[in-house]
């Protein structure tokens, strides 16, 4: 990524370390946020590490200390089912934590992934500026990273810079024969805090490109995660890290 936006990198030793990291560093965000603004609006991410994170979310002493009628939720991408479907990004934070605390229904945004793919992206972004303003900055913007370089729903072969006046894209993606909702780069870097997380040997080539390669978005869209004034964290366990310099 040669200059541009490698962010801090943060090793743990296993998969069960790095969700109780990112459980924390939710905490601590939501702490900081509500205390110097008032509320915390945090994006949400799907994915196996997240969803451990979620439920250690649900834990008693990191619930116990979040102020959770001034938090804020959102989805970074969505796949275009019913929010019952076992493939919903919505599904598994609800069943994972959201339904486990005492935040408010009215503070839970979704993407509607059973309507109409483009009307569900102008209906989203329509929110997003409702909520947050013309431009939408979140607090927290929590990503994985795919064995193919992808992050929300931007994937390879495409290039995720395009159309950047949009909040929202939806489109249809060809390896998986579906739509897919996601938020653009815009809206991502603009963030106060972007966050990363990635796990697994499966994906230790690819953060090597990825951190230690050449700029280029369009084979690794994870790398236009950059936030023009604010923080970049990657958090990666032992196996993934084990290629890196």
């Amino acid at each position: 990524m040669t200059g541009r936006g490698r962010g801090e990198l943060r090793v743990y030793e296993t998969p069960e370390a790095l969700a109780a990291a990112l459980a924390d560093l939710f905490v601590e965000d939501a702490r900081a946020a509500i205390e110097a603004r008032g509320a915390f609006f945090v994006s949400l991410a799907g994915g196996r590490t997240p969803q451990a994170a979620y439920s250690l979310l649900a834990v008693s002493e990191r619930r116990d200390v979040i102020d959770w009628p001034r938090v804020f939720i959102y989805f970074g991408d969505e796949r275009c089912v019913p929010p019952e479907s076992d493939e919903s990004n919505y599904k598994m934070a609800f069943e994972s934590f959201l339904s486990k605390v005492p935040i408010p229904p009215r503070n839970l945004h979704r993407m509607h992934g059973e309507d109409e793919p483009a009307r569900a992206a102008r209906a989203y972004a329509q929110v997003l500026v409702e909520t947050m303003g013309e431009l939408p900055r979140f607090d927290l913007m929590l990503l994985g990273m795919g064995e193919d370089g992808h992050t929300a729903s931007l994937f390879p072969g495409a290039d995720p810079r395009a159309e950047e006046d949009q909040l929202v894209r939806a489109f249809f993606v060809e390896q998986f024969e579906t739509h897919r909702l996601t938020i653009t780069p815009l809206v991502i870097n603009n963030s106060r805090h972007v966050t990363i997380a990635v796990e697994g040997a499966a994906k230790a080539p690819t953060l090597h490109a990825v951190r230690e390669g050449p700029y280029d978005p369009v084979t690794y869209p994870v790398q236009i995660a950059s936030p023009r004034d604010s923080d970049l964290t990657w958090l990666v366990d032992k196996a993934a890290a084990s290629m890196l310099a």
